[in-house]
């Protein structure tokens, strides 16, 4: 019987060329033979707080919520701050896009929008980002080319794919940043968005944020493959895997990232291991896990403690680092009051912004 021919050899499909130039794991070598953004002490001071800010703030929307003056569902970012830090300090304002998922205070925060519109709008006020009516999950701001905010697991990637073909078809120059969970990673739109995104050569990064728990499931137990940085392989999406509670880390592997996208190859997958350190909403008990479990991350690899460390190594005070402690939660408080003391919006806010009025 004659040797059956494969599919390039019988001419069904196109053969692939000898010595074809794609490595799938090229930028992870990249990225580990350097790791780290090497910060001047001015920078890193700002990383530090960035994050601090973030951290304070959901500590702040958690005593708030406790409080009944938050409704609805909220997602706090505490122990994840690394990631939005690291990643959005390296993307050029007014140019690039970004969206995100139901946590999403954090993104908005390390891109520089006002905490006290944040607030504000977690509370429901008119003076929210959102005019109060889109709470936590829903918060969007075209002035920041901040997109959301999407209360339904997985559906901002391929929104994300829509803003990068948008960049690509203007020609602009800009890239989209498009996080989501490692939960949101085995959603089916997600690997559509995948497809398209590498078909076209989209300029996104699919950035995946495994804090170990999608909702109360641990990661081992709801994907085969948990190394998600290769969950690209079949679209030829090279992957990156990262210590996200290390802001340098991200930082650095941002700019490897980045170039590689600007330089029109298509998208890259980049995998943050990071953690968060209260339940998956406010309403999570968080039974699922130990409280040892959550101190031994707190204690051993907390990215602000990190970053503290390191002030100090360069030779910053503990009585500096202090005063910005100080100065955020000044920040933090300003912006609470502000929440408190703005209306509700008016009953005539149900209808507007129902349906697009013009284009």
């Amino acid at each position: 019987m004659p040797k059956a021919k494969n599919a390039a050899e019988s001419g069904n499909e196109p053969a692939v060329a000898d010595g074809e130039d794609f490595a799938l794991h090229s930028l992870q070598q990249a990225h580990a033979a350097d790791r780290r953004y090497k910060a001047s002490k001015e920078e890193l001071l700002h990383f530090y707080e960035q994050m601090l800010l973030i951290r304070r703030f959901e500590e702040k929307a958690g005593q708030l919520y406790g409080l009944g003056l938050i409704g609805g569902f909220c997602h706090l970012y505490i122990g994840q701050e690394a990631v939005a830090v690291g990643l959005q300090s390296a993307l050029t304002g007014g140019l690039d896009s970004v969206i995100t998922g139901y946590r999403d205070h954090g993104h908005m925060l390390a891109y520089g929008i006002d905490p006290k519109v944040i607030m504000a709008e977690l509370t429901g006020r008119h003076s929210g980002i959102s005019k109060g009516k889109g709470g936590s999950m829903h918060m969007f701001s075209v002035d920041h080319r901040f997109y959301g905010g999407h209360g339904i697991v997985g559906a901002q990637v391929p929104l994300g794919a829509g803003l990068a073909f948008a960049h690509k078809y203007n020609e602009d120059g800009g890239v989209t940043l498009a996080y989501f969970g490692d939960g949101a990673s085995n959603q089916g739109q997600v690997y559509e968005a995948f497809n398209m995104a590498s078909l076209w050569k989209l300029p996104i990064v699919f950035v995946v944020e495994n804090n170990q728990y999608a909702m109360g499931t641990a990661v081992k137990r709801g994907s085969a493959e948990t190394h998600f940085y290769r969950r690209g392989t079949a679209f030829r999406i090279p992957g990156m895997q990262v210590d996200g509670m290390d802001v340098l880390e991200v930082r650095k592997a941002a700019e490897i990232a980045l170039e590689h996208v600007r330089g029109g190859n298509g998208p890259v997958l980049m995998e943050l291991s990071t953690y968060r350190y209260r339940g998956h909403s406010m309403s999570d008990p968080a039974k699922y896990r130990s409280r040892e479990e959550v101190q031994d991350v707190r204690e051993k690899r907390d990215p602000i403690e990190h970053a503290k460390a390191e002030l100090l190594e360069l030779g910053v005070t503990e009585a500096s680092l202090k005063d910005i402690d100080k100065r955020v939660r000044a920040a933090v408080t300003e912006a609470a009051d502000f929440a408190e003391s703005s209306p509700e919006p008016e009953m005539s806010e149900l209808y507007t912004d129902v349906l697009v009025e013009r284009y």
